[in-house]
Protein backbone atom coordinates (compact mmCIF):
# COMPACT_ATOMS: atom_id res chain seq x y z
CA UNK A 1 0.00 0.00 0.00
CA UNK A 2 1.18 3.63 -1.06
CA UNK A 3 1.55 5.09 2.85
CA UNK A 4 3.27 1.62 3.88
CA UNK A 5 5.99 2.33 1.27
CA UNK A 6 5.94 5.98 2.18
CA UNK A 7 7.18 5.12 5.60
CA UNK A 8 8.99 2.09 5.49
CA UNK A 9 11.18 2.87 2.53
CA UNK A 10 13.08 5.71 4.33
CA UNK A 11 14.34 3.15 6.64
CA UNK A 12 15.46 1.33 4.19
CA UNK A 13 17.67 3.84 2.45
CA UNK A 14 18.96 4.99 5.76
CA UNK A 15 20.13 1.50 7.17
CA UNK A 16 21.89 1.31 3.54
CA UNK A 17 23.36 4.71 4.36
CA UNK A 18 24.75 3.34 7.91
CA UNK A 19 25.97 0.51 6.33
CA UNK A 20 27.82 1.89 3.68
CA UNK A 21 29.24 4.26 6.20
CA UNK A 22 30.12 2.22 8.31
CA UNK A 23 32.14 0.01 5.96
CA UNK A 24 -16.74 17.84 20.75
CA UNK A 25 -19.47 17.82 19.34
CA UNK A 26 -21.90 17.46 16.71
CA UNK A 27 -24.67 14.90 16.32
CA UNK A 28 -25.90 15.57 12.59
CA UNK A 29 -24.48 14.33 9.64
CA UNK A 30 -22.79 17.04 6.84
CA UNK A 31 -25.04 17.06 4.16
CA UNK A 32 -22.37 17.97 1.05
CA UNK A 33 -19.17 18.45 1.30
CA UNK A 34 -17.33 20.49 -1.26
CA UNK A 35 -14.31 19.39 -3.06
CA UNK A 36 -10.61 20.41 -1.75
CA UNK A 37 -8.93 23.54 -3.53
CA UNK A 38 -5.94 22.83 -5.76
CA UNK A 39 -2.75 23.26 -3.62
CA UNK A 40 -2.14 26.64 -2.69
CA UNK A 41 1.11 28.56 -1.68
CA UNK A 42 -0.07 30.48 1.25
CA UNK A 43 -2.39 29.47 3.93
CA UNK A 44 -5.93 31.16 3.77
CA UNK A 45 -8.87 31.33 5.98
CA UNK A 46 -12.44 32.46 5.42
CA UNK A 47 -12.94 35.45 7.61
CA UNK A 48 -15.73 33.84 8.80
CA UNK A 49 -13.98 30.45 9.89
CA UNK A 50 -13.40 31.13 13.77
CA UNK A 51 -17.12 31.93 14.39
CA UNK A 52 -17.87 28.40 13.12
CA UNK A 53 -18.49 26.04 15.97
CA UNK A 54 -16.99 23.61 14.16
CA UNK A 55 -14.65 22.93 11.98
CA UNK A 56 -13.20 19.91 10.18
CA UNK A 57 -9.80 19.49 9.55
CA UNK A 58 -8.60 16.95 6.73
CA UNK A 59 -4.63 16.60 5.62
CA UNK A 60 -3.76 15.30 2.12
CA UNK A 61 -0.51 13.18 1.76
CA UNK A 62 -0.72 13.63 -2.13
CA UNK A 63 -0.68 17.75 -2.10
CA UNK A 64 1.01 18.49 1.74
CA UNK A 65 -1.91 20.76 2.51
CA UNK A 66 -4.54 20.47 4.78
CA UNK A 67 -7.93 21.22 3.97
CA UNK A 68 -10.66 22.85 6.52
CA UNK A 69 -14.47 22.38 6.19
CA UNK A 70 -17.36 23.38 8.11
CA UNK A 71 -18.99 21.03 10.10
CA UNK A 72 -21.58 19.31 9.97
CA UNK A 73 -22.60 22.22 7.02
CA UNK A 74 -19.87 20.68 4.99
CA UNK A 75 -18.34 24.36 3.54
CA UNK A 76 -14.92 24.71 1.88
CA UNK A 77 -13.48 27.18 4.89
CA UNK A 78 -9.64 27.54 4.05
CA UNK A 79 -6.19 25.56 3.03
CA UNK A 80 -3.46 24.91 5.48
CA UNK A 81 -0.48 24.80 3.27
CA UNK A 82 4.30 24.66 3.68
CA UNK A 83 3.60 20.83 5.37
CA UNK A 84 6.05 18.28 4.51
CA UNK A 85 4.07 15.36 4.32
CA UNK A 86 1.07 15.97 6.85
CA UNK A 87 0.11 13.30 8.62
CA UNK A 88 -2.62 12.26 11.75
CA UNK A 89 -4.45 15.07 13.43
CA UNK A 90 -5.76 15.97 16.68
CA UNK A 91 -7.56 18.82 18.56
CA UNK A 92 -7.99 19.57 22.08
CA UNK A 93 -10.80 21.17 24.65
CA UNK A 94 -10.17 24.67 23.35
CA UNK A 95 -10.55 23.54 19.41
CA UNK A 96 -6.64 24.33 18.88
CA UNK A 97 -6.02 21.59 16.23
CA UNK A 98 -2.12 19.66 15.97
CA UNK A 99 -0.86 19.10 12.40
CA UNK A 100 1.97 16.05 12.43
CA UNK A 101 4.53 17.22 9.95
CA UNK A 102 6.83 14.22 9.40
CA UNK A 103 9.29 15.25 6.76
CA UNK A 104 10.72 17.94 9.03
CA UNK A 105 10.32 16.16 12.69
CA UNK A 106 7.89 18.43 14.20
CA UNK A 107 3.97 19.24 15.41
CA UNK A 108 2.39 22.40 14.30
CA UNK A 109 -0.68 24.11 16.66
CA UNK A 110 -3.16 25.60 15.14
CA UNK A 111 -5.63 28.13 16.51
CA UNK A 112 -9.58 27.15 15.50
CA UNK A 113 -10.21 28.93 12.10
CA UNK A 114 -6.45 30.17 12.21
CA UNK A 115 -4.36 30.23 9.29
CA UNK A 116 -0.70 30.59 10.76
CA UNK A 117 0.95 28.47 13.75
CA UNK A 118 0.25 29.52 17.02
CA UNK A 119 3.07 27.41 18.26
CA UNK A 120 5.85 24.64 16.55
CA UNK A 121 7.18 21.56 18.57
CA UNK A 122 10.23 19.92 17.44
CA UNK A 123 10.88 15.83 17.57
CA UNK A 124 14.51 15.58 17.02
CA UNK A 125 15.34 12.58 14.72
CA UNK A 126 11.94 11.39 15.26
CA UNK A 127 9.26 10.98 12.36
CA UNK A 128 5.71 11.54 14.16
CA UNK A 129 2.53 9.86 12.21
CA UNK A 130 0.10 10.40 15.24
CA UNK A 131 -1.02 12.62 17.90
CA UNK A 132 -3.54 13.15 20.68
CA UNK A 133 -4.19 15.60 23.96
CA UNK A 134 -4.77 14.59 27.19
CA UNK A 135 -7.74 15.88 28.23
CA UNK A 136 -6.62 15.60 31.94
CA UNK A 137 -3.35 17.28 31.49
CA UNK A 138 -3.13 19.09 28.40
CA UNK A 139 -0.16 17.00 27.62
CA UNK A 140 0.69 15.76 23.90
CA UNK A 141 1.44 12.60 22.88
CA UNK A 142 2.90 11.98 19.20
CA UNK A 143 3.38 8.14 18.19
CA UNK A 144 7.16 8.04 16.09
CA UNK A 145 6.65 5.63 13.28
CA UNK A 146 11.02 5.38 13.57
CA UNK A 147 13.84 7.54 14.27
CA UNK A 148 17.22 8.35 12.54
CA UNK A 149 18.58 5.93 15.01
CA UNK A 150 16.42 2.94 14.86
CA UNK A 151 12.43 2.04 16.41
CA UNK A 152 9.86 4.77 16.84
CA UNK A 153 8.70 5.79 20.35
CA UNK A 154 6.14 7.59 21.66
CA UNK A 155 7.26 11.25 22.56
CA UNK A 156 5.00 13.20 25.70
CA UNK A 157 5.24 16.45 25.56
CA UNK A 158 4.22 18.22 28.91
CA UNK A 159 1.59 20.62 28.46
CA UNK A 160 1.98 20.71 24.93
CA UNK A 161 4.97 22.60 25.04
CA UNK A 162 8.84 22.23 25.54
CA UNK A 163 11.12 19.12 24.58
CA UNK A 164 9.43 15.66 24.81
CA UNK A 165 10.16 12.38 27.04
CA UNK A 166 10.09 9.33 24.62
CA UNK A 167 9.02 6.09 25.47
CA UNK A 168 10.00 2.82 23.90
CA UNK A 169 8.38 -0.22 23.77
CA UNK A 170 10.73 -3.72 22.78
CA UNK A 171 7.54 -5.26 21.37
CA UNK A 172 6.92 -2.43 18.93
CA UNK A 173 8.88 -1.19 16.32
CA UNK A 174 7.01 1.24 14.52
CA UNK A 175 4.15 2.90 16.07
CA UNK A 176 1.25 4.47 14.19
CA UNK A 177 -1.50 6.27 16.26
CA UNK A 178 -2.61 6.74 20.02
CA UNK A 179 -5.44 8.23 21.98
CA UNK A 180 -6.34 9.35 25.68
CA UNK A 181 -9.19 8.27 26.94
CA UNK A 182 -11.01 10.53 29.29
CA UNK A 183 -8.45 9.49 32.40
CA UNK A 184 -5.34 10.36 31.10
CA UNK A 185 -4.33 6.48 30.09
CA UNK A 186 -3.02 6.52 26.73
CA UNK A 187 -3.08 3.82 23.91
CA UNK A 188 -1.20 3.47 20.91
CA UNK A 189 -0.61 0.67 18.73
CA UNK A 190 1.91 0.07 16.09
CA UNK A 191 3.67 -3.15 14.49
CA UNK A 192 6.50 -4.93 15.88
CA UNK A 193 9.48 -6.28 14.26
CA UNK A 194 7.93 -8.47 11.86
CA UNK A 195 5.46 -6.28 10.79
CA UNK A 196 2.74 -8.03 13.34
CA UNK A 197 0.14 -5.62 14.83
CA UNK A 198 1.41 -4.67 18.22
CA UNK A 199 -0.89 -2.54 21.20
CA UNK A 200 0.12 -0.45 23.99
CA UNK A 201 -0.71 1.21 27.24
CA UNK A 202 0.73 4.47 29.21
CA UNK A 203 -1.19 4.56 32.45
CA UNK A 204 -2.12 8.12 33.80
CA UNK A 205 0.71 8.76 36.05
CA UNK A 206 3.10 5.69 34.77
CA UNK A 207 6.48 6.32 33.15
CA UNK A 208 6.61 2.99 30.72
CA UNK A 209 4.64 1.18 28.56
CA UNK A 210 2.53 -1.87 28.85
CA UNK A 211 1.79 -4.11 25.92
CA UNK A 212 -1.59 -5.40 25.78
CA UNK A 213 -2.11 -8.83 23.91
CA UNK A 214 -5.00 -8.29 21.65
CA UNK A 215 -6.59 -11.72 20.16
CA UNK A 216 -7.51 -10.10 17.03
CA UNK A 217 -5.34 -10.36 13.66
CA UNK A 218 -5.21 -6.79 12.08
CA UNK A 219 -3.43 -6.57 8.47
CA UNK A 220 -2.31 -2.80 9.30
CA UNK A 221 -2.59 -0.93 12.43
CA UNK A 222 -4.75 1.86 11.93
CA UNK A 223 -6.22 4.48 13.97
CA UNK A 224 -6.41 4.57 17.67
CA UNK A 225 -9.44 6.78 19.40
CA UNK A 226 -10.95 6.43 22.87
CA UNK A 227 -14.80 6.70 21.83
CA UNK A 228 -16.11 7.46 25.37
CA UNK A 229 -16.54 3.57 26.26
CA UNK A 230 -14.33 1.69 24.57
CA UNK A 231 -10.56 2.34 22.78
CA UNK A 232 -11.27 2.41 19.12
CA UNK A 233 -8.65 0.74 16.92
CA UNK A 234 -8.50 0.64 12.73
CA UNK A 235 -7.08 -1.83 10.97
CA UNK A 236 -5.93 0.02 7.83
CA UNK A 237 -6.11 -2.76 5.15
CA UNK A 238 -9.45 -4.79 6.05
CA UNK A 239 -11.47 -1.00 6.72
CA UNK A 240 -12.71 -2.47 10.10
CA UNK A 241 -12.69 -0.45 13.06
CA UNK A 242 -12.36 -2.66 16.58
CA UNK A 243 -13.78 -1.18 19.74
CA UNK A 244 -11.34 -2.96 22.37
CA UNK A 245 -11.46 -2.68 26.74
CA UNK A 246 -8.18 -1.12 26.65
CA UNK A 247 -7.02 -2.92 29.84
CA UNK A 248 -7.61 -6.69 28.59
CA UNK A 249 -7.40 -6.44 25.05
CA UNK A 250 -10.43 -7.97 24.61
CA UNK A 251 -12.18 -7.14 21.58
CA UNK A 252 -16.18 -6.24 22.31
CA UNK A 253 -17.15 -5.58 18.86
CA UNK A 254 -16.19 -5.07 15.10
CA UNK A 255 -17.29 -2.56 13.23
CA UNK A 256 -17.18 -3.07 9.57
CA UNK A 257 -16.88 -0.05 7.25
CA UNK A 258 -17.42 -1.90 4.28
CA UNK A 259 -16.43 -0.04 1.51
CA UNK A 260 -13.40 1.54 3.50
CA UNK A 261 -10.20 1.05 1.41
CA UNK A 262 -7.12 2.50 2.83
CA UNK A 263 -8.48 3.67 6.17
CA UNK A 264 -5.65 5.38 8.54
CA UNK A 265 -6.49 8.16 10.80
CA UNK A 266 -10.02 8.03 11.62
CA UNK A 267 -11.72 10.43 13.79
CA UNK A 268 -14.98 9.32 15.67
CA UNK A 269 -17.46 12.69 16.48
CA UNK A 270 -19.71 11.94 19.50
CA UNK A 271 -23.64 12.57 19.63
CA UNK A 272 -24.66 15.45 21.19
CA UNK A 273 -24.91 14.09 24.62
CA UNK A 274 -21.61 12.74 24.39
CA UNK A 275 -21.06 8.83 25.57
CA UNK A 276 -24.58 8.62 26.54
CA UNK A 277 -26.29 9.22 22.91
CA UNK A 278 -23.68 7.10 21.12
CA UNK A 279 -26.90 6.56 17.86
CA UNK A 280 -26.10 10.25 16.65
CA UNK A 281 -22.12 9.37 16.74
CA UNK A 282 -19.98 9.39 13.64
CA UNK A 283 -17.26 8.27 12.35
CA UNK A 284 -15.02 10.02 9.29
CA UNK A 285 -13.20 7.81 7.65
CA UNK A 286 -10.10 9.46 5.05
CA UNK A 287 -9.59 6.81 2.10
CA UNK A 288 -6.80 7.58 1.10
CA UNK A 289 -5.94 5.16 -2.40
CA UNK A 290 -10.18 6.43 -2.61
CA UNK A 291 -9.13 9.88 -2.77
CA UNK A 292 -12.48 10.40 -0.45
CA UNK A 293 -13.66 11.41 3.46
CA UNK A 294 -16.38 9.11 3.80
CA UNK A 295 -18.99 9.50 6.66
CA UNK A 296 -20.18 6.11 8.78
CA UNK A 297 -23.00 6.01 11.58
CA UNK A 298 -20.97 4.80 14.61
CA UNK A 299 -20.93 2.31 16.15
CA UNK A 300 -23.76 0.39 13.57
CA UNK A 301 -21.80 1.27 10.74
CA UNK A 302 -25.16 0.56 8.31
CA UNK A 303 -24.51 2.76 5.52
CA UNK A 304 -21.52 5.26 4.25
CA UNK A 305 -21.72 8.67 2.35
CA UNK A 306 -18.80 10.14 0.42
CA UNK A 307 -18.34 13.67 1.46
CA UNK A 308 -15.23 14.69 0.59
CA UNK A 309 -13.71 14.47 -2.42
CA UNK A 310 -9.92 15.17 -1.74
CA UNK A 311 -6.70 13.40 -3.00
CA UNK A 312 -5.31 11.00 -0.71
CA UNK A 313 -6.63 11.83 2.57
CA UNK A 314 -4.37 10.88 5.44
CA UNK A 315 -5.88 12.29 8.62
CA UNK A 316 -9.23 14.17 9.95
CA UNK A 317 -9.83 15.46 13.32
CA UNK A 318 -12.97 17.96 13.95
CA UNK A 319 -12.24 21.22 16.21
CA UNK A 320 -15.10 22.58 18.42
CA UNK A 321 -14.88 25.78 20.39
Amino acid sequence: MPNRLLRIAPVIIATIILAACAGPSAGTAPQSFAPAARSMTTSRMAPDAKQQQSLLYVSSVLTNDVYVYSYPKGTLEGTLTGFSTPYGLCSDGAGNVWIVNDAVNEIVEYAHGGSTPIATLSDPNEYPEGCSVDPTTGNLAVTNFYSSSGSGSVAIYSKASGSPTLYADPDITNFRFCGYDDKGNLWADGANSSSQFAFAELPSGKSSLTTIPVQQTFEWPGGVQYDGKYVAVGDTDTGKVYRIQGKTGKVMQTVALGDATELNQFWIVLGSKGKSNMSQSRLLGPLESGSAVNLYPYPSAKFSKKIIQVSEPFGATVSSI
